[in-house]
């Protein structure tokens, strides 16, 4: 058993989960701090810092030597693929570590672009964050390959999805999309789109960054060929995840230095790894795992998403319905009542994102601002100089902080 499943008693309220966050006892200009900047990047629970303290003080070493630390090192970094792929619903031999989910789409990307020609064709979307549309359309540049783009609506924040068979043919080689949307909280159908990739001949890669810390992950109901998500937007350090089918893997000519290990998913990662990010990231699984009850990691996993998922639909109906009745401010994406995340970008009145986030700020609530680098998702709603407020719900957030927010908001509007 390890030290989370130890020392939790299976509590859920928010009061005993804020208690693990050592972030939430910051004051700031006399108020406690209300964190709603969890979209880019959430707090993290005491427990995953003192599992990575406990790696960098007793086991650090490099890895596959026949000594003991190397050994540990080795065990532990099993270990966490093993917590990742129960996390995804995957095999441990199907998940890969890096410095961040861009970064390994990148990798992915040129790896792909190898076997990719001039011609073929690869279909990303207008919602996603650009580390799901520009490592592809570096392929343009360096393959010759055609990129289409599956429009927004911008009323809704909804992609047109009945525009998607259009776009697929068969030169197209994959089809990348985000399954939520970090700027307005918009939830996709992926496992559609993936099934509509799969009958046209195509691979699929999922974005499920923002998607992961609100809902279970499941990539074989999903049905992708790859997906990828960050550990420090549920709780865990900077570190990304790429899941990928293990035929693929195997069969992938992934750029590496020749005597690293052929065999996956090792050979995606190049050089040395963060181990105690690793560490971390598995212990940001088994915390949210704490918060439910179950036989299984798995199952422990399910319970606590489904217990999130019904408090984060309190404070989004909460937030929207808030914000949209002070005068001045708009919000954008889809309604409380559409598939969604627990955020909602807004602006207030011709004020600068920036200057609303300051004012925030001083009443002690964080909340982030700009485009989020879903840079086309705000130059299509018209606010690319102006930007979007962002507030984002995380598990500890309470109802009294939604208040506090819509109360500052109020107050800057007036």
């Amino acid at each position: 058993m390890n030290t989370i499943e130890q020392q939790t008693t299976h509590a859920t309220s928010v009061d005993e989960i804020r208690s693990r966050f050592p972030a939430l006892s910051r004051i700031h200009a006399g108020y406690p701090v209300a964190y709603f900047d969890g979209p880019g990047g959430t707090q993290v629970p005491r427990i995953v810092v003192e599992a990575m303290n406990d790696y960098l003080y007793h086991h650090n070493a490099n890895t596959h030597w026949a000594y003991p630390t190397s050994n540990e090192t080795d065990a532990l970094i099993a270990s966490a693929r093993q917590t990742l792929a129960d996390f995804l619903n995957a095999s441990p031999d199907e998940i890969a570590f890096g410095q961040n989910m861009s970064s390994l789409t990148f990798h992915l990307s040129r790896a792909l672009g190898r076997q990719f020609k001039p011609g073929d064709e690869i279909v990303v979307t207008e919602l996603d964050h650009h580390a799901n549309i520009d490592p592809w359309r570096a392929l343009e540049r360096e393959r010759g390959i055609t990129i289409r783009v599956l429009p927004m609506n911008i009323e809704n924040g909804q992609l047109e999805f009945a525009q998607l068979s259009n776009l697929l043919n068969d030169k197209t080689k994959l089809v990348a999309i985000g399954a939520a949307s970090n700027a307005l909280g918009t939830i996709n159908d992926i496992q559609r789109a993936t099934q509509m990739a799969r009958e046209a001949g195509a691979l699929s890669f999922v974005d499920a960054v923002h998607y992961a810390p609100h809902n279970l992950v499941d990539v074989e109901q999903i049905g992708c060929d790859f997906l990828a998500c960050s550990a420090y937007k549920f709780y865990g350090p900077h570190i990304g995840i790429l899941y990928g089918r293990k035929e693929l893997l195997d069969a992938i000519d992934f750029p590496k230095i020749q005597p690293a290990p052929n065999r996956s998913p090792e050979k995606v990662e190049t050089g040395t790894q963060s181990h105690e990010s690793m560490v971390g990231a598995a212990a940001a699984v088994d915390f949210l795992a704490s918060l439910g009850q179950g036989n299984s990691r798995r199952e422990r996993l399910a319970a606590a998403f489904a217990e999130m998922h019904s408090r984060d639909k309190e404070l989004i109906v909460a937030l929207w319905q808030g914000l949209s009745a002070i005068k001045g401010v708009r919000v954008y994406g889809p309604a409380p009542n559409a598939p969604r995340t627990s955020l909602v970008s807004f602006t207030v009145k011709n004020y600068p994102s920036e200057e609303v986030s300051k004012a925030l700020a001083k009443k002690g609530v964080f909340a982030s601002h700009g485009d989020f680098y879903a840079a086309t998702v705000v130059e299509r709603l018209g606010l690319a100089n102006q930007g979007l407020v962002r507030a984002g719900c995380a598990c500890y957030t309470t109802l009294a902080e939604v208040e506090r927010l819509i109360d500052a908001v109020s107050a800057l509007a007036a």
